[in-house]
């Protein structure tokens, strides 16, 4: 019974200290892309090789580390059309495209890679053209893979396309945080901590009493 308890005892310490460490996920390093809707971004439903805005539209694209489109961080900063296309006249035959180029934090960079300064610029480019068309008269150059995917603005990164790398809880733009008192609350880590403790108690006392009764027999 003593050996059982102990082994029980190692368990829920076991247990206890996994329930503390970062959970892990598979992410995707890569260029999302965005449409303005107003005063909040959109995750584009088409790639920007597709994608053919209209005179006076606001589109951004952002580099960093994501599980999925809903979790992709978006492009950073002010993203207004008046302000980003004040200096390029309207011609006519041509249509303007502001555009936002957010190359993302040194958390997220290809390794050996420093992320340039966020840009914006104002493609004036022809009425039927793409966004593809639209970034490469700002932000040469563009790299893309055989699958037409886009994998580097302004040369940013040098190398890679979407490559799988692994998150640990954390959001790409803020640092890791440690758990807060409300932990315990949520089932967080620290409620495990403090469950753990208190399974490894009760059981340190069960042992304690079936030594004495032992004794007393």
């Amino acid at each position: 019974m003593i050996r059982r308890l102990a082994a029980l005892l190692v368990a829920a310490l076991f247990l206890g200290l996994a329930g503390t460490g970062p959970a892990q996920a598979a992410g995707y390093r890569y260029w999302s892309f965005w449409d303005r809707d107003g005063d909040r971004w959109v995750y584009a439903t088409e790639g920007p090789s597709t994608a053919r805005p209209a005179d006076g539209a606001v589109q951004g694209f952002r580099f960093a580390v994501s599980e999925d489109s809903q979790a992709a961080s978006q492009p950073r900063g002010a993203a207004s059309f008046e302000a980003i296309c004040a200096r390029t006249p309207a011609r006519d035959g041509m249509k303007r495209v502001a555009l936002v180029v957010d190359f993302g934090t040194p958390a997220d960079a290809p390794s050996g890679e420093t992320p340039p300064a966020a840009r914006t610029a104002c493609a004036r480019v022809p009425q039927d053209a793409t966004t593809a068309e639209a970034l490469a008269s700002t932000s040469k150059p563009l790299r893309y893979d055989t699958n037409a995917l886009l994998c580097a603005i302004a040369g940013y990164p040098k190398s890679g396309c979407a490559d799988q790398v692994t998150t640990t809880d954390k959001d790409s733009d803020q640092p890791a945080s440690k758990p807060s008192a409300s932990s315990a609350d949520d089932g967080g880590p620290a409620a495990g901590v403090y469950a753990g403790g208190a399974l490894i108690a009760a059981l340190a006392a069960a042992a304690v009493w079936q030594a004495r009764r032992r004794r007393n027999v």
